[in-house]
């Protein structure tokens, strides 16, 4: 490999690690720099660095920057109007007591797969909060089980774009890659609630005073998870027309006029504002798929989809269905008496606690950016696929090391799928287990260029080596325990 874009990489991630944990600034100001000191020691010229910096953010932007803007707002409101709470015994109910992560992990799962994580885990982060309100602890437990679960479908089952672009560059079979991935994921989700049980209540004592505060109100939660003392002091809040996260939502409602009874929730309604938008989202997967099975019956390029496929594809549009789904939450959750005043205030409070996880999200996009423009994940695809491994771990290890390098999942596993195809008949590996090789080798340690990682350790307040020990460490569990049902799937595919 070349040395020059080695030094860039480890110079790169350097420097995010010492301006995240050794100086004031943050995460924000350390991923902008470390695209710059890459991208200069690379020997990419200036006016091109700061081009791939700007195009990687706006490009992060504009995926994920307007749906977790609306998607805090959807959660903002679900807070306040109580509904979160009633999805929360929903939930527990359903899975039992004891069974919360399972609960969030296997939910998260089923969501993934047809919607991109970063939305999902917007969307269904406010549960994971309420339940952890109602139990008093283990917030960080169910925030890490809901974000990793979703990173199992996300990397391994069709049809979130990673496994489709896998399956045609090599080949597969799309519903041999359903099914195995699938089947790999049930096998690995004990493995996400086992690491986040255990990590869990290690890290609750590192979680931000605000996030805390949102999550247990004026509950102040020391290391083994538990209560805090009585006159423990209350996390402070901002004068606002809004309530304050402490607040009960019967407070934050107000008391209803003479007649009308108290404000109160079903966990139907409570559904709708989650439901409609995902059921929308897949909605256009699955008429998109539809539709190019179609066009690639026809044999033609000039196919036009449909025009349900067409309707499906706007109304299925993350940003559109969030749209929807705030307006839900807005005119089916909240109380007629409900002044305007104080809408507009829970959702300025909500576009606020959004403004830095978008911000931050999209400075590791333009580091990604970076990276890739540079060359460094390509070098080190040329390098790993010359080396002498058992056939599954070529495209395995491909994988992962341009995963580290440049973070994207997607990115890895077409880079790895693109190296190995012409590679197949050489190695004796079947299309099927090299697909699944790329996909599993892409969810290893999801850390400071991956924007997900933002996404997860800003909403669950987790930040420096605590972010790493929680969410880095859970993706490489996973990614760890891939690796013998690769071995094992070689053998029978």
């Amino acid at each position: 490999m070349d040395l020059q874009l080695l030094a860039a990489l480890v110079l790169g991630i350097a420097t995010i690690v010492v301006v995240v944990l050794r100086t004031r600034l943050d995460a924000f100001i350390a991923l902008l720099l470390a695209a710059l000191v890459t991208g200069f020691v690379a020997g990419a010229p200036a006016a091109d660095l700061v081009d791939h910096i700007a195009t990687g953010f706006g490009d992060t932007m504009r995926s994920i920057g307007i749906v977790i803007g609306l998607g805090v707002g959807i959660g903002k409101i679900l807070e306040v109007s109580g509904a979160a709470d009633a999805l929360a015994r929903t939930f527990v109910r359903a899975f039992g007591k004891g069974r919360e992560a399972w609960a969030m992990a296997g939910s998260g799962a089923v969501v993934s797969v047809p919607v991109f994580c970063d939305s999902g885990y917007v969307i269904m982060n406010p549960l994971a909060r309420s339940i952890a309100r109602r139990k008093g602890a283990g917030y960080v437990t169910l925030a890490l089980a809901l974000g990793c679960g979703m990173t199992l479908t996300h990397h391994l089952v069709p049809p979130t774009p990673g496994p489709l672009g896998v399956a045609g560059i090599l080949g597969v079979d799309l519903g041999g890659l359903l099914v195995a991935g699938l089947a790999y994921s049930v096998l690995l989700l004990p493995i996400v609630v086992i690491y986040a049980r255990w990590m869990g209540p290690r890290l609750e004592a590192h979680v931000s005073p605000e996030v805390r505060a949102q999550v247990y109100g004026e509950v102040t939660v020391p290391a083994g998870g538990g209560s805090a003392p009585a006159d423990a002091p209350a996390a402070e809040s901002a004068e606002s027309p809004a309530a304050s996260p402490s607040e009960s939502p019967a407070a934050a409602l107000g008391e209803p006029p003479e007649g009308q009874r108290p404000h109160r929730v079903s966990a139907f309604l409570a559904f709708l504002p989650l439901l409609v938008p995902l059921l929308l989202i897949v909605a256009n997967t699955a008429a998109t798929a539809i539709d190019q099975e179609r066009q690639g019956a026809l044999g033609g390029d000039d196919y036009e989809p449909s025009r349900v496929a067409e309707l499906l594809s706007f109304v299925g549009d993350p940003i559109v269905a969030l749209l929807v789904g705030i307006v839900l939450a807005v005119y089916l959750l909240l109380p007629r008496w409900t002044p305007r005043r104080a809408v507009s205030g829970w959702l300025a409070e909500a576009a606020s606690s959004a403004g830095l996880i978008i911000l931050i999200t999209g400075a590791g996009g333009a580091f990604g950016a970076v990276l890739r423009a540079t060359g460094v994940g390509d070098e080190l695809a040329e390098a790993i696929s010359s080396w002498n491994l058992p056939a599954v771990l070529v495209p395995f290890l491909i994988a992962s090391l341009v995963r580290v390098a440049q973070g994207s999942g997607t990115v890895a596993m077409i880079t790895a799928a693109s190296v190995t195809a012409p590679l197949l008949d050489g190695l004796g590996l079947s299309a099927l287990m090299a697909g699944l090789a790329c996909c599993a080798g892409s969810m290893v340690l999801s850390y400071f260029n991956d924007s997900y990682f933002w996404v997860v350790t800003r909403f669950t307040g987790l930040d420096g080596t605590a972010a790493i020990r929680g969410w880095s460490g859970i993706t490489t569990a996973v990614w760890l325990g891939s690796l013998p049902l690769l071995l094992v799937g070689s053998l029978f595919l």
